[in-house]
């Protein structure tokens, strides 16, 4: 502001005192004059005759400027008189303008070379405008440049882009000599806001110098976490390139001062370096007070500061949680934390990796349910990205595990997770992406049962060793029967996913993870399943469909995948390894009787069945003589047995019906009695021919004694 003020010279403090009258009165003017003095004189006199004398300091602001005409002739025309002659064009004064840059930047040291590489790098970054051999030549001129100068390249917005460009084209041998200058600066460079994306070329896909720039970090992650530029090349290079020990390295200065001297020091080899925070307070139990206390004063200045994306953030985290007692005033006060932030970022970031999602689900586990209906709030409008993430979607598993109030938790994410908000075709394209999705089917089919199976949810991942975690925590912390939560859920669930079945079962049925869903589904869910199955019946059955269609649901129904769907709805449930039988599902599906019926009423020539029985679904007839709850079995045995010699042997599923029909001794004893019929045969020719043989040796004989 002080720039601003005008200036005010020659101006008395004491003007704005009244002025007080000349007493001499009004001079008498003299209009008669003989000179131009005199004229100048009468005229000056004239003016302060009519105006009202002034002060001193008023007379300032009041007087009017004189325009030194001679200067105006020396130093040229003003801009508006410039632009009303003509004389100066604007295209000339930018031109100006731009030759008054080039001096200012060749005044700086290095100017030559850095404009050369900067033309240089003009040509290679257009890589499939440049010949190899020109490359080549291109990229060894540049280093001939950049050789030992290349930190006073690195720190200028513009320059930094040719040192990237020389690490794009570099061989080895160059890469290292790039390396070993810049040794020492890494920690400059990472917070540097240009330099820091060399950083990030120079780590990438070179382990030597990923572990250079690491070993500079150590002793300042507490200043780096915090810059504004440095701490996201921090945490991608931790999160994405260091090893194991580095991480541990790493994460252990969180943990206090004294383990940023140890790692700077007495350093031990990092293979022998833990970061779990359980091991060091177990061996120093003492020490726990200092380190919890520093753990957390750090990780709350980077939540309170809204910086909660750091991947490093959310394992320090994590440690300090699964530290602290269950129940404690230190767990609740750090629960509270969490869901102090009213628009949820902190809960919103955790949720997306490793260490985070399982901060969130135990958060969820040992909360209160107003905690649980917080923390769930958070991540309205994000349901669908957290069913898709790898380590998201057991956040909506754990909402249905640990959440008591199943009417809040089917309003939170259901509507959201079937696509409710948009029109029936939008819907059922999205769910059906949703169900070809790895992820993203399992919150859709994991109320299916009350342990989901080990293709949705294998046992050796982190999604199962949480819920198992979850599910121990619950035990205390729930009220709710688990089958009843389950049951609830399931009843707002099911429905929309069996109407999408009886919709799109042609195309579910194209798909492995299609197939799983229709059975899954329809084993689970409670509601009306009617018109799912009829559906699926009816296109095993292929009725009602053009000649071109048949074709391809034909080539569709012979899939493996297909096969083992419906053989798994014929039987009537899963089967269970341990015990080795089928687990019934109640009410019974009868699923069977539907398909036999859809099959028997076509008007092929050979009978459905006798077909599907010698083709690749041969074991779902052998299901149906199998079920229990198949109300065709005499039937289906009688039609069979007609049938029996039409069953081909060679198919391994027609095989084990004849021998449950009796139907493989009844043609081994038909195939013995046409093999004996054939060497009956033979038997009588040969000795017909022997007859012959003989007659005609005995004619010679006859005709000599005749002689």
């Amino acid at each position: 502001m002080a720039g601003t003020k005008r200036a005010r010279e020659n101006v008395d403090t004491k003007a704005s005192k009244k002025v007080k009258p000349s007493k001499e009165g009004p001079k008498k003017h003299k209009f008669e004059s003989e000179d131009a003095a005199g004229e100048e004189e009468d005229f000056v006199a004239f003016d302060d005759g009519l105006e009202e004398p002034v002060s001193e300091a008023k007379a300032v602001f009041t007087k009017k400027p004189q325009v030194d005409y001679d200067s105006h002739r020396a130093g040229g025309l003003n801009k508006q008189d410039s632009f009303l002659s003509g004389s100066t064009s604007s295209r000339e004064a930018h031109a100006k303008q731009r030759a008054l840059a080039q001096d200012r930047k060749a005044a700086k040291p290095n100017a030559d070379s850095i404009a050369r590489s900067k033309k240089i790098w003009e040509k290679l970054r257009r890589k499939s405008h440049v010949p190899k051999a020109e490359r080549d030549e291109l990229v060894e001129e540049l280093f001939a440049i950049i050789t030992g100068r290349v930190k006073e390249f690195v720190f200028k917005h513009d320059s930094v882009r040719v040192i990237q460009c020389a690490l794009k084209y570099a061989t080895p041998a160059q890469r290292k000599q790039i390396t070993q200058e810049l040794s020492g600066s890494y920690r400059e460079l990472a917070e540097s806001k240009y330099a820091k994306f060399l950083i990030a070329k120079m780590v990438v896909g070179d382990n030597e110098s990923r572990d250079a720039v690491v070993q500079e970090f150590y002793g300042h992650v507490k200043r780096l976490i915090r810059h504004p530029e440095a701490s996201w090349i921090v945490d991608d290079i931790y999160r994405t390139l260091a090893t194991k020990s580095q991480k541990a390295v790493l994460l252990r200065e969180w943990y206090g001062p004294e383990f940023v001297f140890f790692t700077q020091n007495k350093g031990t080899p990092e293979e022998e370096v833990s970061a779990d925070l359980s091991v060091i307070l177990n061996q120093n139990p003492e020490k726990r007070g200092p380190i919890m206390q520093h753990l957390k004063e750090m990780t709350n200045q980077l939540v309170q500061k809204k910086t909660t994306g750091f991947t490093m953030l959310h394992d320090a985290m994590l440690q300090y949680f699964l530290n602290v007692k269950p129940g404690s005033p230190e767990q609740t006060e750090y629960l509270d934390m969490l869901r102090d932030d009213e628009e949820g970022d902190c809960v919103k970031n955790l949720a997306f990796t490793r260490s985070g999602s399982r901060l969130v689900c135990l958060a969820l586990a040992y909360g209160n349910s107003k905690a649980r209906r917080t923390i769930l709030k958070f991540f309205k409008t994000h349901i669908k990205l957290l069913a898709s993430d790898v380590y998201g979607h057991v956040v909506l598993l754990t909402a249905y595990e640990v959440i008591d109030d199943t009417v809040m938790t089917a309003k939170a994410i259901f509507p959201e997770l079937l696509s409710k908000d948009l029109d029936r075709e939008a819907r059922e394209q999205e769910l059906m992406a949703q169900i070809e999705h790895l992820t993203s089917r399992i919150p859709l089919l994991y109320l299916m049962s009350p342990d989901p199976p080990k293709w949705l949810v294998p046992a050796d991942t982190d999604t199962a060793t949480i819920i198992k975690e979850v599910r121990e925590v619950r035990a205390n912390t729930s009220k709710k029967d688990p089958e009843t939560r389950r049951v609830e859920l399931l009843e707002t669930l099911s429905q929309p996913l069996l109407d999408l079945i009886a919709s799109q079962i042609k195309f579910l049925a194209r798909s492995q993870l299609g197939c799983q869903f229709v059975s899954e589904t329809l084993f689970g869910a409670t509601g009306k399943k009617d018109a799912a199955l009829q559906a699926v019946a009816e296109l095993a059955a292929g009725g009602g469909q053009s000649e071109l269609e048949s074709d391809e649901t034909a080539q569709v129904i012979a899939t493996p995948a297909v096969g083992r769907m419906l053989k798994s709805l014929v039987q009537g449930g899963r089967f269970d390894k341990e015990a080795k039988k089928v687990v019934l599902v109640d009410p019974p599906l009868k699923f069977g009787d539907m398909l036999y019926t859809q099959l028997r009423h076509g008007d092929d020539e050979v009978d459905p069945i006798i077909s599907w029985t010698n083709g690749p679904n041969s074991f779902v007839v052998l299901a149906m003589l199998e079920a229990e709850h198949f109300s065709h079995k005499e039937e289906l045995l009688e039609l069979l047995k007609k049938n029996v010699s039409s069953l081909n042997k060679d198919n391994h599923g027609a095989k084990i019906i004849l021998e449950k029909i009796g139907g493989t001794k009844a043609q081994d004893t038909t195939a013995t009695t046409v093999e004996k019929g054939k060497k009956g045969k033979q038997n009588e020719s040969g000795r017909a021919d022997d007859t012959a043989q003989a007659k005609e040796k005995k004619a010679p004989k006859d005709k000599k004694s005749k002689k």
